[in-house]
């Protein structure tokens, strides 16, 4: 299948991360999707993503950055639905939240200035208990994901599962990546991948120049198609598969590389085709390219609204259920939010890319978050029905929250009670 061309031309050329070199290899595009004509951030200016990773940005610059991170790299759109998913306003509203944290009282008023937030969304039975949108954002604002996009990563391996594109959890990586056979990741299962416990070694040191995560940042810089899979072939084995976990961003590259080949289309494709256009996302989105007309950058790199990001918490908080139909597998969203075990029955607190819940009041509801660094939060409870959006430009991306976002959702979930 031909992927659709990229989504816009770059409007400013960023030092050391992008070339000239992109334009030749196809990166304007000959149309430009519907929302681009009207996004009311267009034209800010924008740092680089050197400076997002070193923690370099001052608050003006950082915002206009995180909603216009398109702009960046050669992107994909995914075109929003022309039926939105409605999303009424709740009867009651969230007036004000009053919690403690570590000894000190804090309310809503707190939580948005202390943490940086930018805008913040709450869903209570289908329908806005709350909605704020600060420094400028709106309802049209894309916003980055960062590493929220993993949740969206392997819910899409959960789709291809369901549709018999991938088999098993259990299938060998290298079967439908064969560019790491001989690699460390040889023995490596899917399942593996989804839990971070290949036994590969890799560093997620943001900010330190020369660890993985900073390599695989540089390769995509480089817009060299296939650089990032040379760069994961190239790693060493530090642990037997299943023993040990080990946050990488380069476990969901692989990933992305795994479902790619399943379906035989880009991940972007993917995602609109099974659930953004569906289910009803209201306005197009943008995933991040490793190279024009390239891949999904799997880790990273999703721009949406707030409102969309929430309807996708809705979608997966209600089974995956479009049309009355799922198109998970059964049992999926217990499965993948739930603690896991690694080989010798030590339990490990992530799921399939989710995070399960880590306070008592998370824990009893059986709560679940799709977190980005700096302040990106899906935060879903089924046990009370309620999905919470954040966006913060928190300055530096070290997960450093002066208020623990699980206490102040507690706190919302408890009032909306």
């Amino acid at each position: 299948m031909l992927s659709r061309a990229v989504s816009r031309p770059f409007l400013r050329l960023q030092p050391f991360t992008v070339s000239l070199g992109l334009f030749a290899l196809g990166a304007v595009p000959d149309a430009w999707a519907k929302d681009d004509y009207e996004y009311p951030h267009a034209h800010e200016p924008i740092g680089t993503v050197e400076q997002i990773y070193e923690g370099t940005m001052l608050p003006d610059l950082a915002v206009s950055t995180y909603r216009n991170i398109d702009r960046l790299f050669p992107t994909r759109t995914i075109d929003g639905s022309d039926h939105p998913y409605a999303l009424p306003k709740a009867p009651r509203q969230l007036d004000n939240v009053h919690f403690t944290y570590e000894g000190k009282k804090y309310d809503l008023f707190d939580y948005v200035a202390v943490d940086s937030i930018t805008a913040m969304l709450v869903i209570k039975d289908g329908k806005v208990a709350y909605e704020t949108y600060q420094r400028g954002n709106t309802d049209r604002t894309r916003w980055m994901s960062m590493s929220m996009a993993k949740s969206v990563t392997s819910t899409l391996a959960a789709v291809a599962l369901h549709d018999g594109a991938i088999k098993s959890l259990d299938d060998a990586v290298v079967d439908y990546v064969p560019r790491l056979k001989g690699s460390a990741y040889e023995g490596v299962t899917i399942r593996n991948v989804l839990t971070m416990t290949s036994g590969v070694k890799w560093s997620e040191a943001f900010t330190d120049p020369s660890s993985d995560r900073r390599a695989l940042l540089r390769a995509q810089i480089a817009q060299t198609p296939g650089a990032a899979m040379t760069l994961m072939a190239s790693l060493p084995k530090a642990a037997e598969p299943g023993t040990v976990n080990n946050y990488s961003t380069g476990e969901t590259q692989v990933l992305e590389e795994v479902i790619r080949s399943a379906v035989k289309m880009p991940l972007s494709d993917y995602l609109e085709q099974k659930i953004w256009r569906p289910f009803g996302m209201e306005h197009d989105a943008k995933w991040w390219l490793d190279s024009p007309n390239g891949q999904e950058i799997g880790g990273s790199g999703i721009s949406a609204t707030l409102r969309d990001f929430g309807r996708f918490g809705l979608f997966f908080m209600n089974g995956g259920k479009i049309a009355g139909q799922s198109i998970l597998p059964q049992g999926w969203v217990q499965e993948a939010t739930a603690p896991t075990v690694l080989k010798d029955g030590s339990p490990l607190n992530y799921g399939y890319m989710w995070w399960p819940g880590r306070t008592e009041a998370s824990i009893k509801d059986g709560a679940y978050s799709a977190i980005g660094m700096q302040g990106q939060n899906i935060y879903i409870n089924p046990t009370h029905n309620v999905v919470i959006v954040t966006f913060g430009d928190q300055p530096k991306p070290l997960r450093r929250n002066l208020i623990a976002p699980l206490a102040f959702f507690d706190a919302v979930v408890a009032a909306l009670d």
